[in-house]
């Protein structure tokens, strides 16, 4: 039975009233040889619709001074960068692209407290673009776990044009909890500590909660 995040309910209930009357209008308009493929059409949106709002199911363990994929995903950037936002030095960043068919969910990357938080409004450029980080809407999120500090930053991308943060400033949160929601959404950036032992590589396939990412 396939789990729906509460994030997509409202979405999938009017996209499935907007796609049953349009396959009822087709129906009963169209001939069959024409409304056979719109049929298979607007069928294979719905199941991508409820594909990407699916909710998996994993048990997420917390791990002390271990970063883990805050998102499903791959890896597409590991590089030193200075981060001048928050963090305001030299860090490496780590960001992780989503595509269409992966979940979209976010977690917590490390356990600790949520030391800042802020949301800007932006551009929607491709989230591959090396502007993206800098220029598109996006939130930043600035934890801390005793004298360590670290970035988040969820990046809506092309198709994005709603991210959802459940992170707030002083809350105390750990790795099997939900950072937030990027609908039809597509990047999170790591910035980590220039001495944090980076455990990932480019083009690595992430899982949210599960693959490590660094240890600090």
């Amino acid at each position: 039975m396939i789990r729906i995040h509460r994030e997509g309910i409202l979405i999938i209930t009017y996209t499935t009233l907007v796609l049953m009357a349009m396959v009822m209008l087709a129906a009963f308009l169209l001939p069959l040889y024409v409304f056979l493929p719109i049929g298979i059409f607007l069928l294979a949106l719905f199941i991508l619709t409820i594909r990407f709002f699916r909710v998996p199911r994993r048990s997420i363990a917390p791990v002390e001074d271990l970063i883990l994929a805050p998102a499903d995903g791959k890896v597409v950037v590991i590089e030193k960068v200075y981060e001048d936002e928050f963090l305001k030095k030299e860090c490496i960043q780590v960001s992780i692209f989503m595509s269409i068919y992966n979940v979209h969910v976010n977690w917590f990357p490390m356990k600790g407290k949520v030391k800042a938080f802020k949301y800007h409004p932006g551009k929607y450029l491709v989230a591959r673009h090396p502007k993206s980080s800098e220029l598109n809407e996006r939130t930043s999120i600035l934890m801390e776990s005793g004298s360590r500090e670290i970035l988040v930053r969820q990046i809506a991308g092309f198709v994005a044009r709603r991210i959802v943060c459940y992170a707030g400033a002083g809350k105390e949160v750990s790795q099997d909890e939900e950072l937030g929601f990027i609908k039809f959404g597509s990047r999170l950036d790591l910035f980590l500590p220039l001495d944090a032992k980076i455990m990932t590589e480019l083009g690595q396939k992430t899982k949210g909660g599960i693959t490590p990412i660094a240890h600090l």
